[in-house]
C-alpha cells in the first residue's frame, strides 16, 4: 500500500485549489480501472486522504459515488474495498454492452463518419502488442469502445458507459493470461473500423454482435476458473 500511496500523491497536483468529491472520484476510478487499486484491495482513507490532500469527508463522499457505480463496495466494521465481480456481474456488464454499443453503431446514419481517435485506438493497440505490453493492449481495447461509443455524440451514454467500462476493467484484472484474452481482438477490432470507413455500418453490427458475443464467453470461461481457484484456496 505505501507504494500505491506515494504514486497516488503524484495526482494531487490535479485536484487544484477547488478540491471536490468529483474529482477525487475521478482519479481513483481511473486508478482502479488502471489495476492501480486491484480487486479486493482495502482502500485507506487516512492513507488516501493524505496522498491527496483531502478532508475526510470529501474522500466519503469520492468513496460514495463509486460505491454508487458498483466499483468500491462498503463492508460494515471492515472498511471500503475495491469490488470483486461476480460471473452474474460480468455477464451483466456485457449485456449492458451489447445493448448500448450496437445501438449507437446501427444508428450512426449516413457515412462518412469521424474516426480518427477510433482508428487511433486501433494503432494504439497494435503499438503495445508490438512492445508485448498486454495490460496496455487491453487498455487501448477498452479505449476502442469508448471511442466507437463517443460516435453517438451522447454525453449521458458517454457517462454511462465510463462506468460500465470501468467495471469491465475489474473483471480484466482477475484474468492472469492477458496476451491470450486481448490479442484475438486486435484483428477484430480493425474489421469493425475498416467497416466504418466504407461507411458499412450494418456489417459493422454484426462484427460487433459477433465480437461481443465470442469475447463475453471467453472473459466468464477465464474469469470463472479463476474465481474459482481463488476460492479453493
Amino acid at each position: 500500500m505505501a507504494e500505491q500511496l506515494t504514486g497516488l500523491a503524484d495526482d494531487r497536483a490535479l485536484l487544484g485549489r477547488t478540491s471536490t468529491a468529483e474529482r477525487v472520484s475521478d482519479i481513483l476510478r481511473s486508478r482502479i480501472a488502471e489495476g492501480y487499486f486491484p480487486p479486493g484491495t482495502r482502500l485507506s482513507e487516512d492513507g488516501i486522504g493524505g496522498a491527496l490532500g483531502v478532508s475526510r469527508n470529501t474522500l466519503r463522499e469520492a468513496f460514495r459515488l463509486l460505491t454508487h457505480e458498483r466499483l468500491l463496495v462498503h463492508e460494515l466494521n471492515r472498511g471500503v474495498f475495491v469490488r470483486v465481480l461476480t460471473v452474474e456481474d460480468v455477464e451483466d456488464i456485457y449485456r449492458t454492452r451489447a445493448l448500448v454499443e450496437c445501438a449507437v453503431v446501427r444508428g450512426l446514419g449516413d457515412p462518412p463518419y469521424a474516426l480518427e481517435s477510433l482508428s487511433a485506438a486501433v494503432t494504439e493497440g497494435q503499438s503495445a502488442a508490438t512492445a508485448d505490453d498486454w495490460k496496455a493492449v487491453g487498455t487501448a481495447n477498452i479505449h476502442f469502445h469508448r471511442e466507437l461509443v463517443a460516435l453517438a455524440g451522447s454525453e449521458r451514454t458517454d457517462e454511462l458507459m465510463r462506468s460500465v467500462f470501468a467495471e469491465l476493467r475489474l473483471a480484466f484484472h482477475v484474468v492472469d493470461d492477458p496476451h491470450a484474452l486481448h490479442e484475438p481482438y486486435l484483428a477484430r477490432n480493425r474489421e469493425i473500423l475498416e467497416s466504418l470507413q466504407r461507411g458499412d455500418r450494418r456489417a459493422a453490427e454484426r462484427l460487433l454482435e459477433t465480437y461481443l458475443t465470442d469475447s463475453l464467453e471467453r472473459v466468464v470461461e477465464v474469469y470463472r476458473r479463476r474465481v474459482g481457484e481463488d476460492s479453493a484456496t
